[in-house]
Formats: structure tokens, C-alpha cells, sequence
């Protein structure tokens, strides 16, 4: 039976700029940077946390032929491929901070939700990513948001 995720994978174009933003600016460090060959087993993990690990993974072979690694980065490049990561913090604030003297572009700033705080970026391909404090649970949804009505 399963029992934990241990990898899960965001597409970046350029491996090397992606080492510099994930483990220069947001923190995590290398797991595993592997020439297989056929393709680089590019993976990080915040420090402490190897079973976790994060596959940055350029589109290509083996698993895609030409046309849709075109059509993959295209749609990374717009920010369509979905949640590159939610990534938790003690202080959202003083992260922001941190993160915007290191030059990281940052698409909303800390804002408080019935959830936390949190703010939004992209990493330098366009993958969408969130940094927040999460309040202690359980969260209570409130009843406009829960409904839809978000106005």
C-alpha cells in the first residue's frame, strides 16, 4: 500500500537557471544531479528533507517527443502548467522580504486570507508558486468563499 509522496516533479527550461532560483534564492538544496544519459535527474529538497524532493524536469526526451516539449514550454512560459509548489514559512513577511532583495519578482504581495498569509511569484520560466504562513487548523472556510461568491 502507498503510504507518502516522495517526488514530485515542476518542468523548468534551463536546468541550471532553475538550480540558482530553487536552491540560490528559495532555499532547498541538491538531492541528486544525475547524467543519465538521456536525460539530467535534476533534484532538491529543503534542508532536513529528503524524502521530499522536487524533480526539476526540462521537457524532452524520453518522455516527449519535440512537438510536445514545444507545447509544454509554451505553456510554462505562460504560467498554465499549474501550482509549481505551496511552500510554507514561520514568517511570511520577513521571507518576502528576503526573497525580494535577493531579486525575486514577486506577482502579489503577503496578503491576509482566512488560511494564512501568503503571497504569489513565478520562478524564472513562468511556474506559478505560493509562500505563506498557514494558520494552526482546522480552518474554518468562510461561508461567502465556501459558496463561490468571492465579490
Amino acid at each position: 500500500m502507498a503510504n507518502k509522496i516522495t517526488h514530485t516533479q515542476v518542468y523548468v527550461l534551463d536546468q541550471d537557471e532553475a538550480l540558482d532560483f530553487y536552491v540560490g534564492k528559495l532555499g532547498f538544496e541538491v538531492n541528486t544531479d544525475a547524467d543519465l544519459g538521456f536525460m539530467r535527474w535534476l533534484t532538491v529538497n529543503f534542508p532536513g528533507q529528503p524524502d521530499r524532493q522536487l524533480l526539476l524536469e526540462k521537457p524532452g526526451p524520453p518522455a516527449h517527443d519535440e512537438a510536445t516539449a514545444e507545447q509544454i514550454r509554451e505553456l510554462i512560459t505562460k504560467g498554465a502548467m499549474g501550482m509549481a509548489g505551496i511552500i510554507a514559512v514561520d514568517d511570511v513577511h520577513k521571507t518576502y522580504e528576503e526573497l525580494v532583495a535577493k531579486g525575486v519578482e514577486f506577482t502579489e504581495e503577503p496578503t491576509e486570507r482566512f488560511y494564512g498569509t501568503d503571497c504569489g511569484l513565478r520562478d524564472p520560466f513562468g511556474n506559478p508558486l505560493r509562500i505563506g504562513t498557514p494558520k494552526e487548523g482546522p480552518i474554518e472556510v468562510p461561508s461567502d468563499v465556501a459558496s463561490g461568491d468571492w465579490s
